[in-house]
């Protein structure tokens, strides 16, 4: 039986490599027991080892120096290759680049300031610095300089040069100027139509109202006398059911005093004096507003021969019936307010009502002329027309 060498004896270097199982010396086989039996295990007769060249050094540099030398069985050479391909040699890399100042640019670190070492005078010398130096470091990020080519930061008169270059031609401000003045202009003009086409209608028809409501009242009362009126006095009230419009009637046909308070006008003074409803004969002639101001004569356009108007008074209520229409005549053509109007194909004497209004829209160019001829008179004591109590 060939003895075990123990285990701590082994030597990589002249010991063969361990097989396993039984046979390998790395099995303590014999030093086992199992149901109390000694088993005995029979080693395989070593292979006498090959003598190795001494190595200086120590065993550490050995077993590398073996681990790194690859077997003879299983290494070759490789074949050469018939046609190799060529490799273009590679350039090393240049440790330094050179500073290019047309694409790079320094930027300066800018460093604590040292603290003044000096007396009194000094630091305040120096605390006058850092202030100058921060009032050009706040102008220079209002108003940034052009960069300079040595990428250096810009002194003042730099930055004030470039500031003044960046300031708007006196064309550009004369433009400016201009275009606000356009915008004002327009503002003022939008307001100016709201106003014309919106609140006068607001504020006519509230004047006009508490207008009718106060000769209502004086009616009631007994405080108005038939008789002669005071200019800008309301003494009537016209009805007009087709359009729905009832409005006071002032004497007088004045346009801040009457007419733009909303009211219709009775030409009642000097060379245009007309009739009252009350007398046995002549022309009742009125104006009034077409566009805004209460605008009470907007569609008597659409007056048809036939339709009614009624004009109340303090005594009665006279009813006219449109008899015809002048779309369109000068305002200096007043023979339409005559006694006996021209153009209205009245040719006798008769108790006649002319409306008076401006002509086209939103103009005061023409006049336009609507009449119509009493067809009843109705005293207040026997109640209101027909037309008013429907």
């Amino acid at each position: 039986m060939t003895a075990v060498r123990p285990e701590h004896e082994f030597d990589p270097l002249t010991d063969p490599l361990p097989a396993g199982g039984h046979g390998s010396p790395w099995f303590r086989a014999d030093n086992i027991a199992q149901d109390g039996a000694q088993y005995e295990v029979q080693a395989e007769p070593q292979v006498a080892a090959q003598p190795q060249a001494q190595v200086p050094g120590d065993g550490y540099a050995r077993v590398a120096e073996a681990a790194a030398a690859p077997p003879q069985e299983w290494y070759a050479e490789p074949a050469a290759d018939p046609d190799p391909v060529p490799v273009p040699p590679v350039e090393p890399e240049p440790d330094f680049v050179p500073y290019d100042d047309s694409t790079m640019a320094l930027t300066r670190i800018a460093e604590p300031p040292t603290p003044p070492t000096g007396g009194r005078a000094e630091r305040r010398r120096a605390a006058k610095a850092r202030g100058h130096r921060a009032s050009s470091g706040s102008a220079s990020a209002a108003a940034p300089a052009e960069p300079v080519a040595s990428g250096r930061p810009p002194t003042r008169a730099e930055a004030r040069r470039a500031a003044k270059a960046r300031k708007d031609s006196p064309a550009v401000v004369a433009s400016r100027i201009v275009g606000e003045l356009f915008i004002t202009l327009g503002v003022v003009m939008l307001l100016f139509v709201t106003y014309q086409l919106w609140w006068t209608n607001i504020r006519a028809h509230q004047q006009a109202g508490s207008e009718a409501k106060k000769i209502t009242h004086d009616w009631a009362s007994g405080k108005q006398a038939p008789g002669a009126f005071e200019p800008g006095k309301g003494f009537a009230i016209m009805h007009i059911p087709k359009l729905d419009v009832v409005v006071p009637v002032a004497e007088g046909t004045s346009k801040h005093k009457v007419l733009d308070k909303g009211m219709v006008g009775h030409y009642g003074q000097g060379s245009l004096k007309t009739a009252m409803p009350g007398d046995k004969s002549g022309n009742f002639a009125v104006a009034g507003h077409r566009n805004t101001h209460g605008e009470p004569f907007r569609y008597i356009n659409r007056l048809k021969p036939g339709d009614l108007v009624i004009v109340e008074t303090q005594q009665a209520y006279y009813t006219y019936a449109i008899t015809g229409m002048l779309p369109s005549t000068s305002p200096k053509n007043v023979s339409v307010l005559k006694p006996i109007p021209v153009g209205s194909g009245f040719t006798r004497p008769g108790r006649y009502l002319t409306l008076t209004t401006c002509t086209p829209e939103f103009t005061s160019t023409y006049r336009m002329i609507v009449w119509g001829k009493m067809v009843d008179e109705r005293p207040r004591s026997k109640g209101m027309p027909d037309a008013l109590a429907g």
